[in-house]
């Protein structure tokens, strides 16, 4: 139980704290119809502004899982980062036997969002999840920084530590160990890719009334409709 004697900072005040969006509007009647055609226009304009500085991270998204445990349905969300769109759907990586990685096996319907802030943008993905092939997790594996590679092998990923020192004392170890070649692939390390059932694009817009459009997967295509703010 927390210490209540133990002082608290005050309070900001977050009732208050708010902006009031500027931005370009989001016409449905000027939307490409492949929603993944305007999805690739504002990746790209968030790799840009990487350049000078306005974006840290570009490609940060956030993966949103659900599980049963203990009778009860346990959503979770975690920030990874997209290495890849195309027809087919969203590529990350991870540890597959990570919580994420479980949770996928047992229910691979997933969410995702990315949110670039200083353009008051956020597209959200709803879809099914599937592992990529493993030539294709090998792949890109081998274009991960060395340091990075080292740290798939050391980390068993969500799982509790003793301590950091036994994480880098293990990380150090596998230094050694892979001194001279090349660090293979996990076989616990792979990606997954999001098939899209739903995408949303969401622009904000002043005095919150937000442009969101979301386009439906159908036989036939996209459908397109406008959803209230």
């Amino acid at each position: 139980m927390a210490d209540s004697s133990v002082p608290h900072p005050a309070p900001a005040d977050l009732a208050g704290e708010r902006v009031d969006y500027t931005a370009t509007h989001l016409s449905r009647r000027t939307a490409p119809a492949d929603p993944l055609e305007l999805f690739g226009q504002w990746l790209a304009a968030a790799l840009a502004a990487k350049a000078d500085g306005t974006i840290g991270e570009p490609t940060a998204m956030q993966v949103a899982t659900a599980e049963v445990d203990g009778g009860r349905i346990r959503p979770s969300v975690r920030t990874v980062l997209l290495k890849g769109f195309d027809a087919d759907g969203f590529t990350f990586f991870t540890n597959q036997q990570s919580r994420k990685g479980r949770a996928i096996a047992a229910n691979p319907d997933v969410a995702l969002q990315v949110h670039w802030q200083p353009f008051y943008r956020a597209v959200r993905v709803e879809g099914v999840a599937a592992p990529v092939s493993r030539a294709e997790s090998e792949a890109y594996f081998a274009t991960r920084p060395r340091g990075s590679q080292l740290g798939a092998w050391a980390s068993p990923q969500s799982s509790e530590l003793a301590s950091s020192e036994d994480l880098r004392r293990t990380w150090a170890e596998l230094e050694e160990r892979y001194a001279g070649v090349e660090v293979p692939c996990p076989p616990f390390w792979g990606g997954y890719r999001v098939v899209p059932e739903r995408i949303e694009f969401w622009q904000g817009q002043p005095s919150r009334l937000h442009d969101r459009l979301l386009y439906t997967r159908t036989d036939g295509g996209w459908r397109i409709s406008r959803l209230a703010p």
